[in-house]
Order: structure tokens, then sequence, then C-alpha cells
């Protein structure tokens, strides 16, 4: 099993950064892909970025493209989420997530708990 923990989430105006980390512990050898996801008021949770672990590679969705920023730091078995240019639609939980779906759409392996990210106008 894989166990997911979040961190990096908070209050932020307008226009500022953060930085989203995702820790993951367990059976990590089994991860070869991740993903970022989040839920926003009055939505359904949808993916935000996803990236292949092995190879590097990366996904974005349209409407975080140039904005956000996924990374991530095998040594540390963790996954960052960038975050700039914040706008108070990107307030929601953030979660990150294994086994993401084609177009990083879901995710169907293991789900952290989520951090709130809240951005003031």
């Amino acid at each position: 099993q894989v166990q997911l923990v979040e961190s990096g989430g908070g209050l932020v105006q307008a226009g500022g950064s953060l930085r989203l980390s995702c820790v993951a512990s367990g059976s990590i050898s089994s991860i070869n892909t991740m993903g970022w996801y989040r839920q926003v008021t009055g939505k359904e949770r949808e993916g935000v970025a996803c990236i292949g672990v092995i190879d590097g590679s990366t996904y974005y969705v349209d409407f975080v493209k140039g904005r956000f920023t996924i990374s991530s730091d095998n040594a540390k078995n963790t996954v960052f989420l960038q975050m700039n240019r914040l706008s108070p639609e990107d307030t929601g939980v953030y979660y990150c997530a294994t086994e993401p779906s084609s177009l990083c759409a879901t995710a169907r392996g293991a789900w952290g708990q989520g951090t709130q990210v809240t951005v003031s106008s």
C-alpha cells in the first residue's frame, strides 16, 4: 500500500504563489505516475497536473498551463506543485494521488487527505 501526505496549502493573495508537496511512503516502488487534483467549491474534483516519476513526462490541464508546474524528487519520494499567479478561482482542497487516468482526469490508486488552498481577492 501507498500512503500520501500533502502539505503546503494556506492563504495567499491573488497573484501570489504556493508550493504544495506530496510525500509518498509504503510501497513506493510501485509508483510510476502521480497527479495533483483539486476540488473547488461547487464543482466536482478535477485533475490539475500529472507526472511520470520515472521519465519525468508531464501533463497539465488547460486552466493551469503556464501557471502551475509539477515536479518530483524521487530521492525524497516527493511530488511538488508550484502554483503561481493564483486567483480566487483556484481556491479549494488539493489532493495528490497515484495511478492517474487518461488525461489526468482522475486517479485509480492511493489518495492523500488533501491540503486547503485559499486565494483572497
